[in-house]
């Protein structure tokens, strides 16, 4: 969920009932592999007469595999950084989920980015 959460920083997850989840909300889910994954809500969808929820990470192309309401463990409250607290309502990370949501390129230029970065430099 880079840039909002980074590598050794410290997340706080409130349980929610998964039918509130709204658009842009950061969720704590189990994925089918097994795997804690944190990944912004899209939307749900009914499969097989049942609720299932959409999530894609913010530097992610693609969308996750829908995932049961059962699998969900709680939305994210505040990412604790190395000097201060953010939390979800702060305005730098509303905005920046509005825009993430608003601008998908971004996911795009945020992948290139990171690729870019993991590469060896010579």
């Amino acid at each position: 969920m880079y840039p909002l959460i980074q590598k050794g920083e410290i997340c706080r997850f409130i349980p929610c009932e998964p039918s509130l989840l709204t658009k842009g909300d950061i969720t704590l889910f189990w994925a089918e592999s097994g795997q804690l994954v944190v990944h912004r809500f899209y939307h749900e969808e009914m499969i097989q007469g049942f609720p299932h929820y959409v999530f894609k990470g913010d530097t992610n192309l693609g969308f996750d595999l829908p995932v049961s309401k059962d699998r969900i463990v709680g939305k994210l409250l505040y990412v604790q950084k190395a000097s201060r607290k953010v939390n979800v309502e702060d305005l730098h990370a509303y905005a920046w989920g509005k825009l993430i949501l608003a601008m998908p390129v971004l996911s795009g230029l945020l992948r290139k980015y990171l690729n870019k970065r993991k590469r060896p430099q010579f």
